[in-house]
This record gives structure tokens, sequence and C-alpha cells, in this order.
């Protein structure tokens, strides 16, 4: 599937950055410890809600193709570390709640779907980024 390109768009003001992707707006900033305004998510929370949002969306997605009794999925995720530098690492902890009559099996199943939501894997593989300027 196609994604929309996506425009990261800063115009002066403190840290806030204007995000579009042609259909939909949104914010990111830093918070005002960090000199920002605080007027939206920082990117690295926008980079842990992708990974929420895909993970709860898969599991929801097979869930309901195989008919299991999933009423609600919630994830929480947070950076527990974060190494810069020449060879940076991050380590992110992920909590999935599952609510319904499922049993353990179903349950079992659905964290390995979690495991495999594209957003997972791509944060688990090679990423490579070509930027030029213009």
């Amino acid at each position: 599937m196609a994604e929309r390109a996506i425009r990261a768009s800063y115009a002066g003001v403190a840290y806030q950055v204007n995000i579009t992707d042609g259909q939909h707006q949104w914010a990111s900033d830093v918070d005002t410890q960090a000199g920002g305004g605080d007027v939206g998510p920082s990117p690295h929370a926008l980079l842990l809600s992708s990974l929420g949002a895909c993970t709860s969306i898969t599991v929801a997605m097979y869930a309901q193709r195989k008919e299991m009794p999933l009423e609600a999925i919630d994830v929480d995720i947070r950076i527990e570390h974060e190494q810069l530098g020449r060879k940076p690492k991050i380590q992110i902890a992920r909590e999935i709640t599952l609510r319904g009559a499922l049993s353990a099996d179903q349950r079992a199943r659905l964290l390995e779907i979690a495991n495999a939501c594209p957003i997972h894997k791509v944060l688990r593989g090679e990423i490579s980024i070509a930027s030029t300027l213009t």
C-alpha cells in the first residue's frame, strides 16, 4: 500500500513543525523546557504513536478476521533507553492489554500478530534514508 508523502514545515515559531499528508494536518513540537511551545507531541512521541497505532490496527484486523472475542486493545509504549552517537541504539517497551473473553492460545497468537505489524518490522529492520537538498 502506497502511503501519501509527508511534509513537515518549520516556519520559525519556537520549534513547532506543521505536518501534513495532503489530507490530514497535525503538529510536532518540543516541551517548553527544551525551548518549544509544547503545541504537539515530540518527534519521539510521534514515532512511538506510529508503533502503537499500527499494533492496535493489525491486532484488531486479525482478531476480527478470525472472529475472536476481542473487545479493546491498549498499547502503552515508552523509550526505556536511548543511546545516541556513532552506533545509536534505542530500547522501546511496549505493553499490550487485550480485553475480551480470549483464550490463552488466542492471546498468544495476538502477541505474535502484534510483533508482525508493519511498523514493528520497519523499526526492527535496517533503515536507509536518502536525503537531498532542493
